[in-house]
């Protein structure tokens, strides 16, 4: 998913994204939750670090079930501003000492409803910003769903080669046993499907309204129409 991340240009939007949130932020801090292997958010990392302006920003990826493996090449460069936090952190609990900015990229879908309230409350009640995005917007007919399957499969094939480190296991699962583009078109149709839309944001939204936290929904365009959701608490 990096490699899919980098063909849809998400490193610059979530950067964009989150020089507004991190206006709200108490701190100059971002809590990745439900990092996983990392997806674009060292690359958005490094482009703010990079960016005069900004100031410097500590990144902390966590998960329910961190990648120990990443943990330990992350927290192995000593760079005292960015750390991976190998304690489960749930996201609809975040622990109270992790300020910041909360990031949800790419896997705000894989929660149901009152999950996903839960988060988006937890982010409100707590008076941190929290930065949802997505890279489908679920436009496609549900009906037509499975046609996504052998476009996807397709583009597994296209994207491999620009993956990093890209070793022999990898080509021999995508272009001889091609099991990975099977498991990247299944999760990719599937994922898309379960993509809260503008609309379902808006129902999840109902009753966490306040005069002192904002809410924020769109669309970015591009490559594809990724839907975006932000939580911006008033300055104080």
């Amino acid at each position: 998913m990096v490699v899919m991340h980098k063909f849809l240009g998400s490193t610059p939007e979530l950067a964009e994204l989150l020089k507004k949130a991190l206006l709200h932020s108490e701190t100059a801090a971002i809590v990745d939750l439900c990092s996983g292997s990392g997806g674009p958010m060292l690359e958005v990392y490094q482009l703010l670090k990079a960016e005069s302006g900004v100031g410097p920003v500590r990144l902390t990826l966590t998960d329910l079930y961190p990648n120990m493996e990443l943990a330990a090449l992350v927290n192995g460069r000593s760079e005292p501003t960015l750390h991976y936090e190998t304690r489960p952190i749930d996201a609809a609990r975040v622990s109270p000492e992790l300020r910041g900015v909360r990031t949800m990229v790419g896997s705000f879908h894989h929660m149901p409803p009152a999950v996903a309230t839960s988060i988006l409350r937890d982010a409100k009640e707590n008076n941190q910003p929290i930065c949802i995005y997505e890279i489908s917007d679920n436009s496609f007919p549900i009906m037509l769903w499975w046609i996504a399957l052998p476009l996807n499969f397709i583009m597994a094939l296209f994207i491999t080669p620009f993956a990093r480190p890209l070793t022999f296991r990898q080509l021999f699962f995508t272009y001889i046993l091609p099991v990975i583009p099977f498991f990247f078109a299944w999760d990719g149709a599937v994922s898309n499907a379960r993509t809260y839309t503008l609309s379902d944001m808006d129902v999840l939204l109902e009753g966490l309204a306040s005069d002192d936290y904002t809410w924020e929904t769109g669309l970015i365009p591009g490559k594809a129409k990724k839907p975006y959701l932000l939580g911006l608490p008033k300055v104080r």
